[in-house]
């Protein structure tokens, strides 16, 4: 029994040490930029227009997305009368 709970216990310990990768897209805003570099790119979501987030991307190998998990400003349903 005891030679069972050292590993389970070890890799109890270790799942729990270990961090979590955040979740990339910022559900606050509702435009993203992606920048492109050497060994992986970044995506920062704090961009409240297109227009904002393009300026900043401007002149650098980076583009801007819509974000898919934007949590505010969600259309009405339709309420078909």
């Amino acid at each position: 029994m005891r030679i069972l709970l050292w590993p389970l216990l070890a890799l109890a310990t270790l799942s729990t040490t270990i961090p979590l990768r955040a979740q990339a897209y910022d559900p606050s805003y509702p435009v993203c930029l992606q920048t492109y570099r050497l060994g992986g790119g970044n995506i920062d979501c704090s961009y409240t227009s297109m227009a904002q987030c393009q300026a900043t991307a401007s002149g650098q190998p980076a583009q801007c997305l819509t974000n898919p998990f934007f949590a505010g400003g969600g259309r009405r349903g339709y309420r078909g009368y």
